[in-house]
């Protein structure tokens, strides 16, 4: 349960180690570059953004070439290959492809073009399915659609934007002004809101003729050809066979060079690390043959990066210690058991200037709460196996997806813990299977009491964990002023606040609230009737005059103060109370899975009984456990945040981010 110390390390070194050096810092990943500049006149800046853009291209060509890979010839992974984590490179192996990075950019852009020419043939493909579709209607038209007509006659191929039949339209150019009897209209198909049609007439007609059909709504196609309508289909088919062909030739390149896939991704990483440094190296200052470096270490390391960066790359190097009033950035370390809750504090925010890690109260509590929440031990057993199975499976996920499982893996051991002293296996499954089934009951007792047959008990009992729960935090915030010499702030905001609740709550135990609750008689002695009294009316006194204390000469004011200080009691007895949705959580969870049990046992009989309590038993307990996984997950972290946090914790503290080789698809061995 640590803040890890930092050390700012200081380096000026030879303008010809730099590359060297920054490799070397970023391979082992233990330092966050932070410039200091305002100390350093006569520097300069290097401009890298031509670099860094090259980079940045040819990182994005590889993985553009990869994701194109991946579509026309997917590597096979299995269902749980994303919690395999990046594939560890061996060193030579990634030398060997970066001596041959422009062969592998040259073959990461062909791939891109033939994916770009797959793309130009697919959309022209759909531009000429269109096109044929809008002939369908034209199928029975025998003479090529760019026919106006003969010497003596004029011909027009239209659509009316309504269905109309030959006479219609006759009729209408029979009544117009001047009328037009010489004409021939057909009808080659007619669909929800379309006439498609020819009209013939004299030439001495044509004018006429034209207005009627304009009146009308007539519109000519959208294109025209030389060719038929069956002739213009057979060649647009001609053409998408050709590009169905071409699309089939570049898919067959695109798969061929499959193999080179892997290469591809450690090009992408290795410009990406590249891109990476120079964003670095635009920030170094320099002259014309030195550049410097500053940035944080954490000091159980800072010794030896020194020594090896003084020792291999002639490097001035210096090491001073963090000022209190900067702000360093955080990293924490904690013990394998209690590092799974980092996400968790992370979540919330590191640990601020002044201010001690809280991961091993968090990880402690948390896994408590949780598994008395879900409370079955079934479901426990259930996320055990699962976490546990992962955990073993694949040992190099990602570090935060890790402590996640190991979360829920300690959550799984604790729920089943719980399970077992509340005597919940799947809710009463082995009560109502050797029942139902067997026609001879079997109960699981309790190793300690079924809550849903005494619930104020466990109420108590999750009053009690929240109580022990506060007054740590309380306590952190006392330990935490005596760490800032703050004995005053000690005494009035923390011991007063230990002797007021604590007395309250002796001057509760032997009161008839409590004995309704509990079932049991309390019964305190004179001295510790009296002492209870002494410890609420002491407390309430310095809280009353001490709260406003700064107040020195504001009388009123700083009696004001001191009252809203004591109506936080009624703050303090709401975070309290908060702690019974332990209660109400496990109480729904046994609940739940005792309803599915029940219903799963209602319908048929024989093998129809049995076949329909296991579907029932499947689906209904894996929603009950689904919603209250999540509903204990939820409210482990708002008792966290909210009721514990609020008491000692602001959590302002900036996460150190060192300058590592961050990849996107390997991960090489770091070197000692």
């Amino acid at each position: 349960m640590a803040v890890v110390q930092m050390q700012r390390l200081n380096l000026v070194a030879m303008k010809q180690n730099r590359k060297a050096i920054l490799e070397r810092i970023q391979e082992l990943g233990g330092m966050q570059i932070d410039i200091k500049t305002e100390d350093l006149e006569g520097t300069s800046h290097e401009d890298v953004s031509t670099q860094r853009s090259l980079f940045d291209k040819w990182s994005s060509t590889a993985d553009q070439a990869i994701e194109v890979l991946d579509k026309y010839a997917p590597e096979e992974t299995g269902l749980l290959a994303g919690m395999a984590g990046k594939p560890l490179v061996d060193r030579s192996e990634y030398d060997e492809t970066v001596k041959n990075q422009e062969k592998y950019v040259e073959e990461a852009t062909q791939i891109v073009d033939l994916d770009k020419q797959i793309t130009e043939a697919s959309a022209s493909i759909q531009k000429l399915e269109n096109q044929a579709e809008t002939l369908v209607p034209w199928e029975k038209l025998d003479v090529p659609m760019n026919t106006t007509g003969t010497e003596k006659t004029a011909v027009y191929f239209g659509t009316l934007p309504e269905v109309m039949t030959e006479e219609q339209i006759l009729t209408a150019l029979k009544t117009h002004e001047p009328p037009v009897d010489g004409a021939d209209v057909q009808i080659f198909s007619t669909d929800r809101d379309m006439t498609y049609l020819s009209a013939v007439c004299l030439k001495p007609d044509a004018e006429a003729t034209e207005e009627t059909l304009r009146e009308m709504g007539f519109a000519r196609p959208s294109w025209v050809s030389h060719r038929t309508p069956c002739e213009e289909q057979e060649e647009i088919q001609s053409e998408i066979a050709g590009y169905q062909a071409a699309i089939e030739t570049y898919t067959a390149q695109i798969v061929e060079m499959a193999p080179v896939r892997e290469h591809l991704k450690l090009v992408s990483d290795y410009y990406r690390l590249r891109t990476e440094r120079y964003d670095v190296v635009g920030t170094l200052p320099h002259t014309a043959n030195t550049f410097a470096l500053s940035g944080y270490v954490p000091k159980q390391i800072a010794g030896r990066l020194a020594e090896e960066l003084e020792t291999d790359y002639g490097a001035a190097v210096e090491l001073e210690e963090i000022d209190e009033k900067e702000d360093a950035p955080v990293l924490t370390h904690n013990n394998r058991f209690s590092d799974c809750v980092d996400g968790v504090i992370a979540s919330y925010g590191l640990p601020g200037k002044g201010e001690i890690d809280p991961t091993v109260f968090v990880s402690i509590f948390y896994v408590v709460m949780f598994g008395m929440m879900l409370s079955d031990a079934g479901y426990g057993l259930l996320i055990v196996i699962g976490c546990g199975f992962v955990l073993a499976r694949f040992k190099r996920m990602g570090t935060g997806l890790r402590k996640s499982f190991k979360m829920f893996f300690f959550c799984g051991i604790s729920t089943v813990i719980w399970g077992i002293l509340f005597g919940g296996f799947f809710g009463d499954l082995i009560a109502v299977i050797s029942r139902e089934f067997f026609g001879h009951e079997v109960v699981m007792k309790p190793l300690w009491f079924a809550p849903i047959e005494d619930p104020m008990k466990l109420l108590i009992f999750a009053l009690f964990i929240g109580l022990i729960h506060l007054f740590i935090g309380l306590g952190i915030s006392g330990y935490m002023l005596i760490k800032q010499k703050k004995y005053v702030a000690f005494f009035c905001d923390v011991v007063a606040w230990y002797m007021f609740l604590i007395g309250l709550i002796m001057l509760l135990l032997p009161s008839s609230i409590y004995e309704s609750m509990a079932r049991q008689t309390v019964t305190f002695g004179p001295f510790l009737t009296y002492l209870s009294w002494v410890l609420t009316i002491v407390g309430a006194v310095i809280l009353l005059f001490m709260a406003g204390r700064r107040k020195k000469k504001q009388i009123g004011m700083r009696l004001a103060l001191g009252v809203y200080e004591i109506y936080g009691i009624t703050s303090w007895l709401s975070d309290w109370l908060s702690y019974s949705r332990l209660l109400a959580l496990g109480l729904a969870t046994g609940a739940i899975a005792e309803v599915v049990n029940m219903i799963g046992t209602m319908f048929g009989s024989g093998i129809l009984k049995l076949i329909i309590f296991v579907v029932v038993f499947i689906i209904g307990h894996a929603l009950n456990m689904a919603i209250n996984v999540l509903g204990a997950y939820v409210h482990s972290n708002r008792l966290e945040y909210v009721e514990f946090f609020q008491k000692f914790y602001e959590g302002k503290g900036r996460p150190f981010v060192p300058f590592v080789a961050d990849t996107k698809y390997v991960e090489f061995a770091k070197t000692k």
